[in-house]
């Protein structure tokens, strides 16, 4: 297996779209099956995935700005070794172009590349999208059956992306919270779905 899939393995994925009009955000779907591992203390990854993620995002930043330039403005955001592209690309060639970039990286899993085909957004834009993800974090600190370590929250042009390693329960929760936040147009779930087994054998649960 090569260093750039063995990661997909175990995670049985999933892409499904769930748009009602009764929702005040659209909601899609984009779920990993369950990783289990060792944590530092509340967080749900091992020590070396976080180390991985924070290498990821950081060498991901400056491969992609050294090699793309103006052609894109990328946001990595990697949890668990799943990256997260956001942001704006150009073209379609270069919004591959950005896939292929993070694709060929040591220790990089599943990419979700959702950059946006489309001017760079407006410095208001970039404000509306930082409230948003306050507001989205606030609202998961208010549930108390919540483990706010469990997720990291993305926001981009009124999209909300949610990560984590969560049971489907806490994921269904956190959309709710993240899709009925002011601003929040859609809500895109990348996940990890842990079973209720699977989160009472890591050393953390909480």
């Amino acid at each position: 297996m090569t260093k750039n899939n063995r990661f997909l393995t175990p995670a049985r994925l999933m892409v499904g779209a769930l748009c009602l009009a009764s929702l005040s955000a659209c909601t899609t779907l984009v779920v990993g099956g369950a990783l289990t591992g060792a944590m530092v203390a509340v967080d749900r990854r091992s020590s070396g995935a976080q180390l991985d993620d924070q290498g990821i995002e950081l060498r991901g930043s400056n491969r992609l700005r050294d090699q793309m330039g103006n052609r894109a403005r990328v946001s990595v955001t990697s949890y668990n070794r799943h990256v997260l592209l956001t942001g704006e690309a150009a073209s379609e060639a270069a919004k591959a172009e950005a896939g292929e970039i993070l694709k060929s990286m040591d220790n990089v899993g599943p990419i979700y590349n959702e950059l946006g085909v489309t001017n760079s957004p407006s410095f208001t834009e970039k404000a509306s999208d930082s409230l948003l993800t306050g507001r989205v974090k606030a609202g998961l600190v208010e549930i108390r059956e919540l483990s706010t370590n469990a997720f990291k929250v993305v926001s981009e042009r009124g999209t909300v992306y949610l990560m984590g390693r969560v049971t489907q329960k806490e994921a269904d929760m956190a959309t709710e919270v993240a899709r009925t936040t002011k601003g929040a147009m859609r809500v895109v779930r990348v996940m990890e779905i842990l079973s209720e087994e699977e989160l009472a054998r890591l050393p953390v649960a909480r």
